[in-house]
């Protein structure tokens, strides 16, 4: 099949499609993110982990079209596995909603299910560090891809990018854990190891990356972003020996 890549228009033969968008206190980000979302995408979904500021009414002012659902527990883990649940799409697309997943560039991950794949996997490091990705993030980031590759027998440059697209059926299918709130900000991980292990076609999709526009991240500063690159660490082994 030949498809465009170009954003402008939708895929030809493109099923419904559901942008999903998990936030949490983005007020400053959401206008870089929601505006840039393709007219022709059928739903946008927001899942907001219970915001303090004025992330819902922004969300409403900048799409009125936008649905949105506060998630029933907490974590990243949770609210994306309920905004799966919730989505009307076939294909689903995530975004962060912190401005690093630019939305003009979602045909790129939609084309390759369109031509036969399972998942596309956003990678921020396929070619070069990211500019506001520090040097110790950059080099935990690589530690464990290169862990998976070893481990699952992939070739990929980065499996914490925010950015995947994927066939919601294909996701029911994964068997993602009970209690996702354990998971956290591994989710990304357990959902690409997962899918590996169930034999799905997965392809690497290289993505711009300029970081966080706006705000402050859960992980602000080194020591909480090294204990969260341990843990991911650990899920990533510990998925390997996992049935």
């Amino acid at each position: 099949m030949s498809v465009s890549r170009s954003n402008s228009e939708r895929p030809n033969g493109c099923p419904p499609v559901t942008v999903l968008i998990c936030t949490l206190n983005e007020e400053q980000n959401l206008s870089f993110v929601i505006p840039q979302i393709p007219k022709w995408v059928d739903e946008i979904l927001l899942i907001d982990g219970h915001s303090t500021d004025k992330t819902v009414e922004l969300a409403k002012h900048l799409r009125p079209e936008i649905k949105i659902m506060t998630q029933p527990g907490k974590g990243k883990g949770e609210a994306l596995k309920f905004g799966v649940q919730q989505a009307m799409g076939e294909i689903i697309i995530t975004l962060d909603a912190d401005g690093e997943t630019p939305p003009e560039e979602i045909n790129n991950f939609i084309v390759p299910l369109l031509e036969g794949k399972d998942f596309a996997k956003g990678s921020r490091l396929f070619k070069r560090r990211p500019l506001k990705m520090p040097r110790y993030r950059w080099f935990g980031n690589k530690a464990l891809a290169i862990t998976c590759n070893l481990l699952f027998g992939t070739h990929f440059t980065d499996i914490c990018s925010g950015y995947n697209a994927f066939w919601k059926n294909k996701f029911l299918q994964l068997n993602l854990p009970h209690d996702v709130h354990e998971v956290g900000c591994s989710m990304e991980q357990v959902i690409i190891v997962r899918s590996k292990k169930r034999g799905m076609n997965i392809e690497e999709i290289p993505h711009t990356s300029n970081g966080r526009i706006g705000g402050t991240s859960v992980l602000s500063n080194p020591g909480q972003t090294i204990v969260q690159g341990f843990k991911d660490w650990f899920v990533v082994i510990g998925e390997r020996f996992q049935k």
